[in-house]
């Protein structure tokens, strides 16, 4: 009998976005319901493989600009997902040994795998918090945060393929202002988001019917409707654009826009 209080909270039987997320990754930590759910959505959208993967890079070059460039040492990642070549921590402690970084996500699998994303490098430190996003107020005051990372000082707030999960009814304009509304000036917000300005009504129309089978809330917006997100903030160049076309790296080829149809953009909180 497995006595992990994290492994008793998993249900199989239905998907849920961080296991649909590592099995487009072509991970192993998901079941039969999350690659029905994933393979689902893959019909009427048949690039989100090259979508999730194209995100990953977006993470990856936003952590790397925000701590060589930017100076930022400090992180709080919400939405995890489980853990994969290049997590936030690998990437800044890469650059910077001292960064301190704060995972939150609320998939009990992610929480079984926390130690990988607890490594961290001596000079600094991780933790990972079991939460919601649709509770802000219980993150930013959680004592593990508070004993990671210095609200005082600036932090870059990453919230990235996370919020097309949230549906008008979470109110997710809201809970971007909860989360970053406390955050110290010099802060920033780093998103992604699906994006609907790619689809033509009868793809739009597939892919919403695609998404509602797959038992996953799913919530597609526009360019304009992403954009709001980053209302009063400072975006940095080239600002809000595909993630593809975000301080793309010369040296490899890149996906169409359409393809992977999905929004990126990393803005300073002044």
């Amino acid at each position: 009998m497995n006595s992990d209080p994290a492994a008793a909270r998993i249900d199989t039987s239905k998907p849920h976005p961080a296991r649909r997320y590592d099995y487009w990754l072509g991970g192993k930590d998901n079941f039969a319901a999350d690659r029905e759910s994933a393979d689902a959505v893959a019909e009427a959208f048949p690039t989100v493989q090259l979508a999730a993967v194209e995100n990953r890079n977006f993470l990856r070059r936003a952590t790397a600009y925000l701590t060589a460039e930017a100076g930022i040492r400090q992180f709080l990642d919400i939405g995890t997902g489980l853990p994969t070549a290049g997590n936030v921590h690998e990437i800044a402690q890469g650059i910077a040994p001292k960064s301190r970084i704060v995972y939150v996500d609320n998939d009990p699998i992610v929480l079984m795998h926390a130690r990988t994303l607890l490594d961290s490098s001596p000079e600094g430190r991780t933790a990972y918090l079991d939460a919601d996003l649709r509770d802000p107020q219980r993150i930013l005051s959680h004592p593990d945060l508070l004993a990671t990372l210095d609200l005082s000082k600036p932090i870059a707030l990453m919230v990235v393929a996370v919020m097309h999960f949230m549906t008008d009814d979470n109110h997710p304009y809201e809970l971007i202002r909860q989360l970053t509304e406390p955050l110290a000036p010099g802060s920033f917000l780093v998103m992604s988001h699906a994006t609907s300005d790619y689809l033509d009504e009868e793809d739009l129309a597939r892919s919403t019917e695609a998404n509602q089978r797959s038992g996953v809330p799913f919530r597609l917006r526009s360019g304009t409707e992403f954009a709001k997100f980053f209302d009063g903030f400072e975006p940095v160049p080239p600002g809000i654009t595909a993630v593809t076309l975000w301080r793309p790296e010369e040296y490899r080829p890149h996906p169409r826009p359409e393809a992977v149809s999905m929004w990126g953009g990393v803005a300073r909180i002044p």
